[in-house]
């Protein structure tokens, strides 16, 4: 895809996070790896509802700026931390989707069976340890977490979705917040029953069968 493509696609991915009312204000942050050295990254202290192409700043893997005016995100060291441990990963999307960003702050993974779409897109939803934003420690707290889940939460802070393309981590974050719904109120109602093992390996047996591409997330 084009550069000016994938600046499209972002600022379309942001304009509907903000919709959505995945991030407020300034939060959240987007990514694509246009060559193995460089990334597209948002910009830093920006409505991800109002982005322009010319925000969008080209950047390296050691943060350097390659192209562009306005300053990366704060947390371009957690996209890029992401991309040197996932060849495979061509995007990254960061936001804050309330239900989902309720469990990061109670401490409770979205690791049940529950939904056979979430089994199979998203796989268990782990939780990395709190680290302050924009610093290595961000970073660190998922290490062993990325190499095997495209999606996990941020203990209290939000969550993180990754994909071979823009649309398909956006997508991860849209599933994570329904199946994050979906738990809160089976809770609500006093119930939450889990999918049978042996028909969650059913699924996972039948994944290609369902057009789903890319290797499984961890169950």
């Amino acid at each position: 895809m084009k550069i000016e493509q994938l600046k499209n696609t972002i600022i379309d991915i942001g304009k509907r996070m903000y919709d959505k009312e995945w991030v407020a204000s300034n939060d959240g942050n987007i990514s694509a790896r246009i060559a193995d050295d460089r990334v597209l990254m948002t910009p830093t202290r920006q409505s991800k509802g109002f982005l322009q192409p010319d925000m969008l700043t080209i950047i390296d893997l050691e943060g350097n700026i390659i192209e562009g005016t306005y300053q990366p995100s704060s947390e371009s060291l957690m996209h890029l931390t992401i991309y040197r441990s996932r060849p495979d990963v061509r995007a990254v999307v960061h936001a804050h989707p309330p239900i989902s960003t309720a469990f990061a702050v109670a401490g409770i993974p979205l690791d049940r069976y529950i939904l056979p779409e979430a089994i199979l897109e998203l796989g268990k939803v782990p939780i990395a340890p709190y680290g302050t934003p924009g610093t290595p420690e961000l970073s660190a707290s998922f290490s062993g977490i990325i190499d095997s889940h495209d999606c996990f939460l941020l203990k209290n802070h939000g969550a993180v979705a990754v994909g071979e393309d823009l649309m398909t981590a956006y997508y991860k974050m849209d599933s994570l917040e329904m199946l994050a719904k979906v738990v809160f109120h089976a809770k609500l109602l006093g119930n939450v029953d889990e999918i049978p093992k042996d028909k969650v390996d059913i699924l996972v047996n039948r994944r290609s069968a369902y057009g789903i591409k890319g290797r499984q997330p961890e169950l």
